[in-house]
């Protein structure tokens, strides 16, 4: 019996000892003795606000530095608008530091939403509603495949002196384009590459024989593609054969029109 006093004695002695360590960890003291009073945030900022990233952390850091939940108080800071990442420390005694990485728009996706620099989607702020941006569209999980696409189609037309105002890929893979002048380019699922870079190769070609605008090109063929014509430019006083507006002629690849 003696032996058995001896050691319930010891082991509320060290329960005595243990108890304002563990007190401290859970941060049941820790909030009152050892607060987080300073917030030091670092970034480049143009559209995170002050107060909103102050009142995301205020929650955590009034749990004090040993109770503070640094990956919580990450996730409440990255659910901000224009936040796209956030790293959030603490700093002995006193300090809370948080490091943003703000969204850059690099494009529009689908109706209500943007596509950032670093691939990330997020929602169509009212201020950016009117931004100049190119429209990108496809399965959230292809972003990556759109941006790559866009960036070789980009630098295709540029030589000719267009841009690329529109690039998407539908449910099935199919993609299209359609370029700054307004000229719709459907390019279709296999070969995107193969078939933007045959159209390019022949297009100066085929302008050069028309007096006008090319409204649409389909390039969903082996060896070739039709294309849509639309009124004819007021360039010329004499008159020629014309084919209706909007009418499809299939053109091969590799020869001029007629």
């Amino acid at each position: 019996m003696n032996a058995l006093l001896r050691i319930l004695a010891w082991l509320l002695a060290v329960a005595l000892v243990a108890s304002p360590v563990v007190a401290v960890l859970n941060g049941w003291v820790g909030a009152e003795r050892w607060p987080l009073s300073r917030l030091r945030v670092t970034g480049q900022f143009e559209r995170v606000q002050a107060e909103p990233l102050r009142a995301a952390l205020a929650p955590y850091a009034r749990a004090g530095y040993f109770a503070v939940r640094l990956d919580d108080a990450q996730r409440a800071v990255e659910r901000l608008p224009w936040v796209e990442t956030a790293v959030v420390r603490k700093q002995w005694p006193d300090v809370l530091e948080v490091q943003v990485v703000e969204h850059r728009p690099f494009a529009r996706w689908g109706a209500d939403r943007l596509l950032s620099e670093r691939g990330r989607l997020f929602p169509l702020p009212a201020d950016l509603a009117e931004a100049r941006l190119p429209q990108l569209g496809g399965p959230d999980a292809r972003t990556a495949e759109v941006v790559e696409l866009y960036n070789e189609t980009r630098a295709l037309f540029a030589p000719l002196g267009y841009g690329v105002a529109t690039l998407g890929m539908d449910a099935r893979g199919s993609w299209s384009l359609v370029l700054d002048n307004g000229t719709e380019v459907v390019i279709g699922r296999d070969d995107a590459r193969a078939r933007l870079a045959r159209f390019v190769r022949v297009l100066p070609q085929l302008l050069a024989q028309q007096a006008r605008p090319l409204q649409r090109a389909d390039l969903r063929y082996t060896n070739g593609f039709t294309l849509a014509w639309g009124q004819p430019r007021q360039s010329s006083s004499s008159p020629s054969p014309q084919v209706p507006a909007g009418a499809a002629r299939p053109h091969a690849a590799q020869a001029s029109s007629t």
